[in-house]
């Protein structure tokens, strides 16, 4: 652990040269699709960590092919959550760049050190141990898979829920080159230049440079800026050695971003309850005052992939990667120019991972043994500064988290006979956490980090060092059972865990007395501030199938999940040495039984239709959730009481749905594709109390594209539109209001609006999804 005064001085030094940045690794960036492929080509894709037809994997997989997402025109990553079933990607409240992801009931949304995702991310098969920045744009990729359920034999710790896989193209043996230009409303402007060139007949080296900008939807009214604006540079390199062919493939890659959008504000939902400013008629508009960080994002990170074939049947990889970020954001809780919750915030991760695969594909068996090896570092600092409810109070918190990770894994799968097979796997993980947590509170202004000036008062909330070992096995087996090589049956059984760790935000001294000696002991402090890591089981059936001669293509699954010792981690009003605060509130609380259904269909609804070689598509997605808390232990007036009867899994819509109808004719020797796309999802609960004003109604958004792509694929140039009824909708939002703390009813004040719990104004403030989008892109290859 690094102490508190060298931190204090590298942050007050990084924000005076810089201002502080964090990774956006566009360069390796990959969206959303409607279908997983525009033609009848087989989707080959790596689940299980080895190349598979997706119609033989016995896991819920939806597979998105480059090319059907550049058909589309998808701009970001959280696209894909509106036409993959039981999904939500989306970005987190107060961040451009930030990703809170969830699938099939399992998430995390709270960004802060200590705090572990529950949706694994990978990029080129390297695990993303933080969320920042991990909302990516596209290009350069060769697909995406989105893994439903828990991954945790072959992915590890934090597939609890599932995982998204981010997998580039590898570089072409022919000298290349590209450029694709975007223009649309708001002024959006996107150039991606990217070029490679063979060097002999085993070398080949590429890279790629993205200019991505946009005006923003609306306004801060109080500084100026622009709200929801986007401002991003972005560069990747690649070297490779091999592969086409040869026995060996060494891949190096480099990337690189830089964010330099304006802070993302909220839109309060209700009028501020002191100085009586009313709601503004934007819901893209803000009026927060808070500027200080300058927000700015910065990641860059290097990555060697190696695959080397020992023999015909046994394959050795190796992926060695290591990542930098850093992060500046200044969140206006309140979204007023007073300082009532104004949080500035800085995020340094950083990571350093190593695994190995030892792969056999035998004529009846195939196998995987693997070690993983990640020593990650996640030090977040932030002030809470409620200088409205007493003289410039300020807490500041400086929370470094550590976390060291080792893993060795196995998975076979062994054919009976052709048509039954059984594949059993397991992994053994040890993780250690290491926190340093200090919390102090600071009058007459902010914290120095910060530029503020205010004195420390009084003994810190919170002065901890501590650590946590959490060892366990997650197994996994299915049973597979194929009639013919077009039809796929399997029942799967699974497990998959989330680390524990320490609360970020925890105040060491409101940790209760146990032995009742007046003292506070570290054992004390530590049980307080601690929390166990969360476990399920799983149990899938499912079926895929090609039917009419590759006519209609189908996937089925039915599943069924415990989910134990529920994380649930979480910030409320409280009161620190008498002086009004905000504290997290951490525990594992909850116990919870998650079954649904979901369906992905492809079917060609008709060929040489209006012309010879045409041919028209409608593509599927349907999912369905049934999740509730069979626990949620609150303490309630230092009494633990059971409130699942009243509380929600969040971000979790009951229903998703969404159908896509393609059409696609040639025109000369060239190609018109003409797309449209509907999607849906329920009634969303944005935390686990239900809340009636940030919570989002059912909802329907509407997409299209018309694309013409010339011989060979020289030269295309499409037209695109987004959200064309320009639906607006809440994504997640921040609250600080009084609740009845069992049933989590609003407490209203005599003008029927909701009372404050933190600050004099009333938080209630929520950010949206993009609203309509319209714009051309051209692109060009060499």
């Amino acid at each position: 652990m690094r102490p508190f005064a060298r931190r204090f001085r590298r942050a007050v030094c990084a924000t005076s040269a810089l201002g502080l940045l964090a990774f956006a690794p566009t360069a390796f960036a990959q969206e959303e699709g409607a279908s997983a492929d525009d033609g009848g080509d087989e989707i080959v894709v790596t689940a299980r960590r080895r190349d598979e037809r997706l119609i033989d994997v016995p896991i819920a997989v939806t597979a998105y092919s480059g090319e059907a997402l550049e058909k589309v025109g998808a701009i970001d990553i959280t696209e894909i959550g509106q036409t993959t079933p039981n999904t939500t990607l989306e970005v987190s409240r107060g961040s451009n760049s930030t990703l809170t992801a969830f699938i099939r009931g399992v998430g995390q949304q709270d960004p802060v050190s200590g705090f572990e995702q529950g949706v694994g991310l990978y990029l080129d098969d390297v695990y993303l141990n933080r969320p920042q920045a991990a909302v990516l744009d596209i290009y350069d990729v060769e697909r995406i898979e989105i893994l439903r359920g828990p991954q945790g034999t072959l992915y590890g710790r934090n597939t609890i829920g599932g995982a998204v896989k981010y997998v580039t193209k590898q570089l072409p043996q022919d000298l290349s080159f590209k450029i694709k230009g975007t223009y649309g409303t708001y002024d959006q402007a996107d150039l991606i230049v990217s070029a490679s060139a063979p060097v002999g007949d085993l070398l080949r080296i590429g890279g790629s440079v993205a200019r991505l900008s946009r005006g923003g939807f609306g306004d801060n009214l109080t500084t100026g800026l622009e709200n929801y604006n986007k401002d991003v540079w972005a560069a990747r390199g690649t070297v490779e050695l091999g592969g086409y062919g040869e026995p060996v493939l060494i891949r190096i890659s480099g990337d690189y971003s830089k964010d330099k959008s304006d802070p993302r504000g909220g839109h309060r939902l209700i009028p501020s309850l002191a100085t009586k400013a009313p709601v503004l008629d934007s819901v893209y508009d803000s009026r927060g005052g808070l500027v200080d960080p300058k927000q700015e994002i910065e990641a860059y990170g290097l990555a060697m992939n190696v695959a080397a074939n020992l023999s015909d049947t046994v394959t050795l990889r190796s992926i060695s990667a290591w990542r930098k970020d850093k992060s500046a954001t200044p969140i206006d809780f309140d979204a007023l120019p007073a300082v009532d919750v104004d949080v500035p915030g800085f995020y340094f991760n950083e990571q350093i991972s190593q695994e190995f695969q030892l792969l056999y594909e035998g004529d009846k068996l195939k196998g995987l043994l693997g070690f993983y090896y990640l020593d990650a570092t996640a030090d977040t600092l932030f002030d809470v500064r409620i200088f409205n409810t007493f003289a410039g109070l300020t807490a500041f918190t400086e929370a470094d988290v550590d976390t060291t990770t080792l893993a060795v894994f196995g998975d076979a799968t062994y054919d009976f006979t052709d048509q039954l097979s059984l594949s059993v796997g397991g992994r053994y993980t040890w993780d250690k956490r290491e926190a340093s947590i200090l919390r102090q509170n600071y009058l007459g202004g902010g914290s120095p980090v910060f530029g503020g000036a205010g004195l420390p008062f009084g003994a810190p909330g919170t002065d901890f060092e501590g650590s946590r070992k959490f060892n366990k096995f997650t197994p996994r087996a299915s049973l597979t059972f194929k009639p013919t090589p077009d039809h796929t049956l399997y029942a799967s059984y699974s497990q998959g865990f989330k680390g524990g760790g320490f609360d970020p935000r925890g105040v060491g001294a409101n940790a209760p007395d146990l032995d009742g000696n007046g003292v506070r002991s570290d054992a004390e402090i530590a049980s307080f501030l601690s929390f166990r890591p969360e476990q399920v089981e799983s149990y899938e059936l499912g079926y895929k199938g090609s039917l009419f001669d590759g006519g209609l293509n189908v996937a089925l699954a039915a599943f069924y999940a415990d989910y134990t010792d529920v994380q649930i981690p979480g910030s409320v009003a409280c009161r620190v040495g008498n002086l009004p605060s905000f504290c997290g509130i951490v525990s594992n609380a909850g116990k919870a039984t998650f079954k649904g259904l979901e369906f992905e269909g492809r079917a060609r609804l008709g060929e040489d239709l209006a012309a010879a070689g045409d041919r028209l598509t409608l593509s599927t997605a349907l999912g369905y959730i049934d999740a509730q808390y069979k626990q949620f232990i609150s303490n309630i007036g230092g009494v633990p009481t059971d409130v699942a009867d009243f509380r929600k899994v969040q971000n979790t819509p009951k229903w998703t749905a969404s159908g896509t109808l393609a059409y696609a004719t040639p025109i000369g020797d060239g190609d018109l594709s003409f797309g449209t796309t509907l999607s849906y999802r329920s009634k969303t609960n944005q935390f686990e109390i239900p809340n009636p004003y940030i919570d989002q109604k059912g909802f329907a958004l509407w997409d299209a594209s018309l694309v013409y792509t010339a011989p060979e694929g020289r030269w295309s140039l499409g037209v695109f539109g987004k959200n064309l009824t320009d639906k607006h909708y809440k994504t997640s939002g921040y609250t600080f209001i009084n609740i009845n703390p069992v049933t989590g009813v609003p407490v209203l004040g005599a003008n029927g609006l909701p009372t404050s719990a933190l600050g004099t104004e009333g938080t209630l403030t929520a950010f949206y999804g993009n609203p309509r989008q319209v714009f051309v892109t051209g692109t060009v290859k060499f």
